[in-house]
C-alpha cells in the first residue's frame, strides 16, 4: 500500500503544504496566504491537498512561526524550527551546500552547512527592510503587481542607490527618488539590491558565506533580488523550481522518517481551536501563559517558566 508524508510550514504571510511519496518526491504541493489566522489557512490547505490525492497519510510534520499550535491541531508527529527543516530540505536536493539565503515574508535566515550538518546559522525578525512583505509594500506604493517586481528590475540599466538599513528610510528615499523623475524599473531594481544589501549587512555580517550558496524563500522568485545576489557574491546562487515549499519538504521528509504505525486524519473542517491567554500573578516571572482547547477541551499550555502552573 502506498504512503504519503505531509509537511506543513506556517509563516506569518503564507502557509505551505507539501505531500511526499515513499521515495521522498513530491506528490502534491499547496500555497497560500495565511492572512493572519494559521488555524483556518491550515484548514483550508488540508481541504486543498485532499482533493488532490487518494493516498493515506502515515506523517505529518509542522514547522515555521505556528508550528506548534498547528502541530497539535494536526496531531503531528514531528515538530521542529524552521532552520532545521530548510536545512533538512536544501541537502536532500543538494547535498554539498554550504550556504542557505532564505527570505520570506516577515523574516530572513542564513544557514551555514558543512558535510549536511549545521554549522551556523542567523536571523534577522526586527527589520522589515529585507523581507517580501517590504517588497510587496513598495510595489504596492508603485502601481506595480509584485508578480512583475523582479521582471521589471532586470530591465533596469541605471539602478538607483535606495537606503538599505530601515523601512522608514527606504520609503522615504524611495519618494524623493520616484519625485525627481527616476524611471520606475531604475526605482525597482534599487529596491531590490537594497534588499540584498540589507541581508548581507545585518543577516549576513561576519558570516563566510561559501559555495554551494542556495537562495529560498517566497523572495527568490524575485529575479532582481536573484540578480544582484549573483552580482554583489560574485557568483550564480542556486534557485530550485520549489525553493519556496523548501521547509514545508524538510519537515515532511522528518515526518516520513518518524511515521506513525496508522493513517491520520485530515479533516479538521468542523472541528474549533482555540488559544485562550492570561498573565500568571504566582511569582515575580508574571509569565503569559496560553492555553489551547480543541473542541472545548483543555489540551495543552505554554508559557510556565516555573512549570508550577498549566
Amino acid at each position: 500500500m502506498k504512503k504519503g508524508y505531509l509537511g506543513i510550514d506556517i509563516g506569518s504571510i503564507s502557509t505551505k503544504g507539501v505531500i511526499l511519496d515513499e521515495n521522498n518526491e513530491i506528490i502534491e504541493s499547496s500555497y497560500i496566504w495565511t492572512e493572519g489566522n494559521p488555524i483556518d489557512a491550515v484548514k483550508r490547505l488540508l481541504n486543498q491537498l485532499q482533493n488532490k490525492i487518494d493516498i493515506p497519510i502515515y506523517g505529518i510534520g509542522t514547522t515555521g512561526s505556528a508550528r506548534k499550535l498547528i502541530g497539535l491541531m494536526v496531531d503531528a508527529d514531528v515538530v521542529k524550527n524552521e532552520i532545521t527543516a530548510h536545512a533538512i530540505g536544501t541537502t536532500h536536493y543538494y547535498k554539498d551546500a554550504r550556504t542557505i539565503l532564505e527570505i520570506g515574508g516577515q523574516d530572513s535566515k542564513l544557514i551555514l552547512l558543512k558535510d549536511g550538518i549545521i554549522t551556523d546559522y542567523a536571523m534577522n525578525t526586527l527589520c522589515a527592510a529585507g523581507t517580501g512583505a517590504f517588497l510587496s509594500s513598495q510595489a504596492k506604493r508603485l502601481g506595480v503587481e509584485i508578480e512583475d517586481f523582479g521582471t521589471l528590475a532586470v530591465t533596469s540599466k541605471n539602478p538607483v542607490k535606495i537606503a538599505a538599513r530601515c523601512t522608514v528610510f527606504a520609503e522615504s528615499d524611495l519618494i524623493h527618488k520616484a519625485q525627481v523623475g527616476y524611471q520606475k524599473e531604475d526605482i525597482i531594481a534599487g529596491l531590490c539590491r537594497s534588499v540584498v544589501l540589507n541581508y548581507l549587512n545585518n543577516v549576513g555580517k561576519g558570516k563566510k558565506i561559501l559555495e554551494p550558496i542556495v537562495f529560498q524563500g517566497g523572495v527568490s522568485k524575485n529575479k532582481g533580488v536573484v540578480k544582484y545576489f549573483n552580482e554583489i557574491l560574485k557568483t550564480k546562487v542556486i534557485v530550485d523550481p520549489n525553493s519556496h515549499l523548501m521547509g514545508a519538504i524538510g519537515i515532511a521528509i522528518m515526518a516520513h522518517e518518524h511515521q506513525s504505525e496508522t493513517p491520520k486524519n485530515l479533516e479538521l473542517t468542523n472541528i474549533s481551536f482555540e488559544t485562550k491567554g492570561r498573565e500568571c500573578e504566582g511569582c515575580s516571572n508574571h509569565c503569559e501563559i496560553l492555553r489551547i482547547y480543541k473542541d472545548h477541551q483543555f489540551i495543552e499550555s505554554w508559557g510556565s517558566k516555573c512549570g508550577k502552573v498549566s
